[in-house]
């Protein structure tokens, strides 16, 4: 480079004569110049001569051509471009790799993506998929690196797991049932009864789909590469020592999960639940449903009869926090006390005279 003015840049190409370039072409968006004389630059001859006799070059179009030769290296090669996504178009996205090129919907990820708009003006990598140099035509793929980085990572994967391993990954389904968590290139279920100690109703309670999260590999078949995980397995039992947290005649509040037609199961804490039998719900009524007593979700009280480790199982009384009034009575009614009740029920062999809530006396 000869010299620089407000118009053009003077260039050596070795010719009789030197070549000029409009200075614009080496400004950046804000009228930087971006060379000084005696750099060397690539530039293309557009016309021999213009009416003064000096060779008329181009810079922009040499950077043009020398990039679409590296693109037909790469395409040659199988190699992948750099590009920035610039615009969503019919059927997918426009990509600047230099020159445009268009990047199918299809073609963005492993997975369908929703929103292409929010891709725009991010940089990635591609893949050259079609190229057509005389009719302008370039066609990317981002899906073809992934599914060969996929590859390789699922080759890494299957050659070092093992039942027993803590590994980290990333939840990519959610089902009713569990989830499926991509492990590097293999993807293993996390089943719903294997996500917590707890009570979960829907693994979407505990789980967004790209979470990252670390499980333990359960079972793991190389033939099918079916593998199973658990998380809490690498959390602590909550029945281990449960007799001693909970001893027997306690008192216990918990939330009441579930109700069955002979009793109600409460939750003391995560993992850990406890049966109140509906025998064990009053002294003195005779309850037929545990619904007429409790609802699910109400904060209950209730006395530790009975704890099963073995068998996970906390049996559990509600009538156990009042004194039960039969074990008072003689002392409340004394042979020979004058008493006065209401009839409530009449058989063959007597009448039934209600003393109080539960208590009924017989008049033969």
């Amino acid at each position: 480079m000869l010299s620089i003015d407000d118009d053009h840049v003077q260039v050596d190409i070795g010719f009789k004569s030197e070549g000029l370039v409009p200075a614009w072409e080496f400004m950046e968006e804000d009228g930087t110049l971006i060379v000084k004389v005696g750099d060397i630059v690539d530039v293309l001859i557009e016309n021999a001569e213009d009416h003064e006799g000096r060779i008329v070059l181009s810079k922009e179009k040499a950077d043009r051509l020398k990039i679409w030769d590296e693109i037909s290296d790469a395409y040659d090669g199988d190699e992948a471009v750099e590009g920035q996504i610039i615009a969503r178009v019919k059927g997918g996205l426009s990509v600047d790799i230099g020159v445009k090129a268009f990047l199918p919907g299809s073609q963005v990820d492993l997975r369908p993506v929703r929103h292409l708009e929010g891709l725009i003006s991010q940089r990635m990598q591609f893949k050259i998929i079609k190229f057509n140099k005389r009719r302008g035509n370039i066609v990317l793929s981002r899906r073809a690196l992934l599914e060969t980085e996929r590859r390789k990572l699922r080759e890494e994967t299957l050659g070092t797991l093992a039942a027993g391993q803590i590994v980290d990954g990333v939840i990519k389904n959610i089902t009713d049932y569990g989830a499926f968590i991509d492990l590097g290139g293999i993807d293993g279920l996390l089943h719903i009864t294997d996500m917590s100690w707890g009570r979960i109703n829907h693994p979407s309670e505990l789980f967004n789909i790209g979470d990252e999260i670390k499980v333990k590999v359960l079972k793991f078949d190389p033939e099918t590469e079916r593998v199973s995980l658990g998380l809490k397995q690498i959390q602590p039992d909550p029945w281990r020592d449960a007799a001693m947290r909970y001893p027997i005649g306690v008192r216990v509040k918990g939330k009441c999960v579930s109700l069955t037609d002979y009793g109600a199961f409460v939750e003391l804490e995560p993992g850990i639940e406890g049966l109140v039998h509906v025998s064990e719900m009053s002294w003195t009524k005779r309850i037929k449903h545990p619904s007429k007593v409790v609802s699910v979700g109400d904060e209950i009280e209730a006395v530790v009869l009975d704890v099963d480790e073995n068998n996970r199982k906390i049996s559990l009384g509600m009538k156990q926090i009042e004194p039960n009034p039969w074990s008072v009575i003689e002392e409340k009614y004394p042979v020979g006390t004058r008493v006065t009740g209401q009839v409530r029920n009449i058989t063959n062999f007597g009448v039934f005279v209600g003393l109080e809530e539960g208590i009924d006396g017989l008049v033969h």
